[in-house]
């Protein structure tokens, strides 16, 4: 069976779905692996280091035409498709609750498609599990930016000319990219706090030495499939009243607050803006969702009311070797749990492939149940 491992070509990106390494553990498990010419630069891999451990790098054409997977980050586009035909397997983060029209092109062209986003959130999938690793590297870097944003120094630090009190740092969120953050937030001197809609997650936040914020749900119904569901309008309030004193304290305040496939909570409004520290800083991960402030824009960084707002989705593109070497053990996993002998399984009753296989031979699945 033949991998082929397309270029990204997103705007901002720089990670490759498989990194030189991982390519010469596929090799040794008796795959093919081609890639696309350059497909690595951008994560600091060079054609030479795919074909010194047996990769075929190729230009793009090639690549289509020779292999029967092709393996990307972001979803297939439409100048993609046209190069794919029938037979071909997909595997990318194809986000298809809210692309549709893109799950349409793919049936079209009576293609395979597994998304990667999908992944169930059961043990047996933790090490394919794209969104967890990638999350974990934009939790991390989420604190690293706002560090860099703010007018001050993270921790306590005596001198003699006097002493400086650490920063207050709020996290909203406390899922993998929430929790690096509070780690990473801890690590650098903070006084961290978090908040979350699921209470289990208080344990892990004081396992990391933050306070959490609790804030009695209404509902035990807060989570669904491993992810927040989307919290009640009078939680919303009562959330916004618990939390509005660590707002209006924080130096730095991180929101990750995303529920799949709908628009991201609203968790700071303008009005709470207007009450926050001159010279604070919120880093809005959920931006691309629609963000959890009310001010956040995608890919801009605003002042409002002396409030420095960066919406973005942090970009494990950031550190694109890590990333890339992370996304690439998870697609390793994912294809041995798939395949045996080189060849699909196509086990319907496991519900990694359940979950994960959206369109099969040209035919829209949905919920497990082939349409």
């Amino acid at each position: 069976m033949k991998i082929g491992v397309l270029k990204e070509t997103q705007k901002g990106e720089r990670r490759v779905a498989i990194s030189p390494n991982i390519a010469k553990q596929l090799i040794e498990k008796g795959f093919e692996v081609y890639v696309e010419t350059e497909a690595g630069n951008s994560s600091s891999f060079k054609d030479s280091d795919y074909e010194k451990v047996g990769v075929k790098v190729e230009r793009r054409g090639v690549v289509f035409k020779e292999a029967n997977i092709l393996i990307k980050i972001n979803p297939f586009d439409e100048e993609d498709l046209k190069l794919v035909d029938e037979g071909h397997i997909l595997m990318s983060q194809l986000f298809h609750k809210s692309h549709p029209e893109l799950l349409k092109a793919i049936a079209e062209r009576k293609a395979t498609a597994f998304s990667m986003d999908a992944m169930p959130r059961i043990s047996r999938a933790q090490d394919m599990d794209v969104l967890s690793s990638q999350s974990n590297l934009a939790g991390y870097k989420a604190v690293i930016l706002g560090a860099y944003e703010m007018t001050k120094i993270f921790p306590l630090m005596m001198t003699a000319a006097g002493t400086i009190t650490p920063s207050r740092v709020l996290i909203y969120g406390v899922g993998v990219a929430g929790l690096q953050a509070i780690a990473t937030a801890k690590r650098l001197g903070a006084v961290v706090e978090a908040t979350d809609i699921r209470l289990e997650t208080k344990e892990q936040t004081e396992s990391l030495g933050a306070k959490f914020i609790t804030v009695e749900n209404d509902s035990d119904n807060v989570s669904e499939g491993g992810y927040a569901k989307a919290a009640s309008e009078e939680y919303a309030r009562r959330q916004r009243e618990a939390v509005n004193k660590s707002l209006f304290q924080a130096d730095l305040v991180i929101t990750t607050a995303m529920v799949p496939g709908r628009k991201s909570p609203v968790l700071i409004t303008e009005e709470q803006v207007k009450q926050m520290k001159n010279g604070a800083v919120i880093v809005d991960l959920a931006a691309a969702q629609g963000g959890n402030c009310e001010l956040s824009q995608m890919n801009k960084t605003l002042i409002k009311h002396g409030v420095k707002i960066i919406g973005t989705t942090i970009a494990p593109e950031s550190v694109s070797t890590n990333a890339s070497d992370l996304y690439a053990k998870n697609m390793y996993n994912f294809i041995i749990h798939l395949t045996k002998d080189n060849e699909f399984v196509w086990d319907m009753e496991d519900e990694i492939t359940e979950e994960t296989l959206i369109v099969k031979d040209g035919t829209i699945r949905k919920n497990g149940k082939t349409e």
